[in-house]
């Protein structure tokens, strides 16, 4: 393998320093392991995607973390406090140093928050509702709110800091826009606060990283070095965890559940995911690309989402494609999420005539082509869904062209400008709250409040958005879980998306490694031992 990776003196230092630790070490501890896709970039602000901030989270830091249960904890910072309706302050740590020896201040939460906000990045969302951020003294800073924001703290979980002195020596001060497939020093490197030190990043994706010996918290795991593959192939996957090559896969392929349990040594873990999976319809355009029906958008009329919504069955995809390891789900927020309401989540009526009607009432009794993205190495079983879908939506005379591509590659069409006509994708809500996925995949597209950027069906309902818009400043919770339970409706009834399940994750492991496994998906590799 080649490695990208050159680190400046300071943090070659490092890590030189790190590796005579390891030399001298009598028991090393090296964790390998696989997941189906690789992070896609080392730029903490190019991907809104959880396993590209799960991967750099081990890197970098944010301010406010979650532990094991999924509570928030201090991070980089140590407190923070709402001094206003419209202010949080938060308290810095003191003594923490970058990877390269320099210390973390102020200065880097304010460039950080620059470099969100700015062009190229796909975080800014998570800094919705803040207006500007100031520098009080090294070790405190003011974000203020344009208005009342309750979920400010949640919302900073996933917000990765970077140093401001890194960035502008190695001129990365600006978001890598993976959009336009821009390539920057921080695509392929990385320099943090955070349990682990970039070794290597190779242009077949293999990262390898470890330990960081001057981090400020005191380490849980015993790992002495990481070496990750992305290995999308699924049998290939598993095939590796079976012979020994890795000691983790994240994710299990379902069929090769049985053949894991039956070997000793091997184990598999499930836990129901936070994220639901969804099918966005293009409601936007006056004319659907890669569509047969030429002038007008089938898709704009509620009638052909509705019958759409009936003919994806997600208990047959459930049984069938996902073999029991998903959850049916047809909101767009699922169990585990704030402001889930049980009574709203029913099924569509699975009645094949009924939604042939609707088609034909809304002028389309012969059906139609159109086209279709998913991917096929990012979610569980994700090719073999969209497959049955395919299928599925024949039988109302919907006949989809099935384009089926990696997700380094589908990300691009779930971006500005959405050049897509009906996709699969998954979300899960960052601060664990229905008002993420709400702001996020059905808010009208706002570039200006930053709302609605994974809208990538284009749903526009103003009752909806002054809602939405009620409820993120809305400071009475039950109020505001009202207000949210409202919004979900609407877009339930509106078809806005077409829910089908919260997916099961499931990973594999031997049996002398211990980690913890959370509904979020993310994968802290600081609590990772090894026997």
């Amino acid at each position: 393998m080649t490695a990208l990776f050159r680190p400046h003196k300071g943090l070659a230092a490092v890590v030189f320093a790190a590796a005579l630790g390891l030399a001298g070490a009598v028991h090393a501890k090296t964790f390998k392991w696989a997941a189906d896709s690789d992070p896609g970039s080392m730029d903490p602000h190019s991907r809104n995607v959880a396993s590209t901030l799960s991967m750099l989270s081990n890197i970098y830091e944010p301010l406010i973390r979650r532990n094991k249960e999924l509570a928030l904890e201090p991070a980089l910072a140590v407190k923070w406090e709402a001094t206003s309706p419209t202010t949080w302050r938060f308290t810095l740590r003191q003594g923490v140093k970058w990877q390269d020896g320099s210390p973390f201040t102020a200065d880097d939460v304010v460039f950080t928050y620059g470099r969100t906000k700015g062009p190229g990045s796909l975080l800014g969302t998570v800094l919705r509702g803040s207006t500007d951020v100031k520098k009080i003294d090294d070790h405190t800073v003011e974000f203020v709110m344009a208005g009342p924001n309750p979920t400010f703290p949640q919302q900073m979980s996933s917000w990765l800091i970077m140093s401001k002195a890194w960035s502008e020596k190695n001129n990365t001060t600006k978001a890598t826009d993976l959009t336009k497939n821009e390539v920057s020093f921080s695509t392929m490197n990385a320099m943090g606060t955070g349990p682990f030190i970039l070794k290597s990043r190779g242009a077949d994706g293999k990262i390898v990283m470890v330990p960081n010996p001057t981090w400020w918290d005191k380490a849980e795991h015993n790992l002495t070095e990481v070496i990750f593959t992305p290995i999308a192939n699924p049998a290939t996957r598993s095939a590796a965890l079976l012979s020994g090559e890795v000691d983790m896969v994240h994710t299990l392929p379902v069929n090769a559940i049985p053949r894991v349990l039956e070997q000793k040594g091997l184990r598999v873990m499930r836990k129901a995911e936070l994220r639901t999976m969804l099918f966005f319809v293009d409601q936007l355009r006056d004319e659907l690309i890669d569509s047969s029906v030429k002038g007008k958008n089938p898709f704009k009329d509620v009638r052909v989402r509705q019958a759409m919504a009936m003919a994806i069955d997600a208990e047959a995809i459930s049984r069938q494609v996902m073999r029991g390891v998903s959850v049916p789900n047809y909101l767009l927020v699922g169990p585990g999420v704030n402001a889930f309401d049980a009574a709203l989540n029913v099924a569509p009526k699975r009645d094949i005539d009924a939604a042939k009607k609707l088609m034909a009432d809304a002028g389309y009794a012969n059906g139609f082509e159109v086209g279709m993205q998913c991917s096929n190495d990012r979610y569980v079983n994700d090719e073999f869904i969209c497959t049955a879908a395919v299928a599925m939506l024949a039988r109302i005379g919907i006949k989809v062209n099935l384009k089926v591509m990696p997700f380094n590659q589908l990300i691009k069409f779930l971006s500005p400008p959405y050049e897509t006509s009906l996709i699969l994708a998954g979300w899960l809500p960052a601060t664990y709250d229905a008002h993420d996925a709400l702001f996020n995949l059905a808010a009208s597209r706002s570039k200006e409040l930053q709302r609605g950027v994974f809208n990538v069906g284009g749903y526009n309902n103003p009752k909806f958005d002054e809602l939405v818009m009620k409820a993120g400043v809305e400071l009475d919770p039950k109020a505001r879980d009202t207000m949210l339970r409202q919004a979900l409706q609407i877009v339930r009834d509106d078809v806005a998306v077409i829910p089908i399940h919260q997916q099961v994750i499931v990973w594999a492991a031997k049996d002398s490694v211990d980690l913890v496994q959370n509904a979020d998906n993310f994968f802290p590799l600081r609590f990772v031992k090894m026997k």
